[in-house]
C-alpha cells in the first residue's frame, strides 16, 4: 500500500466513527462493472463521498477513482497525492483503465460552486448546466448513481459564496476564497462540527445509448432527471 493511500484510510476511517456515519443503499453498487458515481458536494469537503471511497475499498476490494479539481494534477504537492490514490482531473489513459478493470468513478458536478457556498443555500443541488459527467456516462457506456447525505451542510457554517469570491479575487487554480466557522474557529483551522452523516446511495440511472451529447435540450433533460435523484435523495433523508 502507498503512502497517501494509507494515509487517505486511516484519516478517512476516523472520520467515520467521528460523523457516526451510515450508508443506505451500497447495493446498487455490488452489481458488477464500472458506475459513474455522482453526488452532491457538502460543504467545504464531500465528507460522505470521501468516506464512500473507503467503503468501496473495505467491501469491493478496490479504491475507486475520484474526479477532483484540476489544481491537484496542477500543484506539485496535491499531484504526489492525487497520484497516490489513483484520482483523475478529467477524462484520460488512467480514466479508460479503470473502467475496463470494472472499477467506480466518482465525480462532483457541483465542485466549490456547491460546495462552498453560505448558510442560506443548504442542501439544495446547484450544478448550472454542467454536464460533463454526462458525456463521460455516454463514452464509457456508465450507469449514473446518485448519491447525497445529510448532515455534510452542517460540518461548517459557511458565511460566503467562496466560489463567486474567488472568481472576483482571481484566485489561482479557480480555488474558492471561502469563509467558514467550525466548533473552534474558522475553517481550516477549526475541525468540523461532530454532525451525522448519513448517506444514501440512489437506483443507478441508465443513459439511452443513442442519446447524443450534441442534443442540448436531451442532454439538459438527462442533467434534469440525474439532479432531481440528488435532490430527491437530499429531501427524503430530510424528512426523516
Amino acid at each position: 500500500m502507498n503512502v497517501p493511500l494509507g494515509a487517505y484510510l486511516a484519516a478517512w476511517r476516523f472520520y467515520r466513527r467521528y460523523f457516526r456515519y451510515s450508508v443506505e443503499g451500497f447495493e446498487h453498487l455490488t452489481g458488477g462493472g464500472s458506475a459513474l458515481i455522482v453526488g452532491y458536494h457538502g460543504r467545504p469537503v464531500a465528507y460522505d463521498l470521501c468516506i464512500l471511497l473507503v467503503e468501496v475499498y473495505e467491501r469491493l476490494g478496490y479504491f475507486p477513482h475520484g474526479v477532483v479539481h484540476a489544481a491537484a494534477q496542477e500543484v506539485r504537492g496535491l499531484r504526489w497525492v492525487s497520484d497516490g490514490l489513483g484520482f483523475v482531473s478529467g477524462d484520460g489513459e488512467a480514466m479508460a483503465r479503470a473502467v475496463a478493470r470494472g472499477e467506480h468513478v466518482v465525480v462532483l458536478p457541483g465542485g466549490t460552486r456547491e460546495g462552498c457556498r453560505s448558510f442560506r443555500s443548504r442542501y439544495q443541488v446547484d450544478w448550472g448546466r454542467r454536464m460533463g459527467y454526462l458525456r463521460l456516462a455516454l463514452k464509457y457506456g456508465l450507469p449514473v448513481v446518485p448519491v447525497a447525505a445529510r448532515g455534510v451542510d452542517d460540518a461548517y457554517l459557511g458565511l460566503n459564496d467562496g466560489y463567486a469570491w474567488g472568481k472576483r479575487l482571481n484566485m489561482p487554480a479557480r480555488l474558492p476564497a471561502w469563509l467558514g466557522l467550525g466548533p473552534l474557529g474558522p475553517w481550516p483551522l477549526s475541525p468540523p462540527f461532530p454532525v451525522r452523516i448519513k448517506q444514501r446511495v440512489g437506483v443507478p440511472i441508465h443513459l439511452p445509448p443513442e442519446l447524443d451529447p450534441r442534443d442540448d435540450a436531451a442532454m439538459a433533460h438527462w442533467h434534469g432527471r440525474v439532479t432531481e435523484a440528488v435532490q430527491a435523495l437530499l429531501t427524503a433523508e430530510g424528512a426523516r
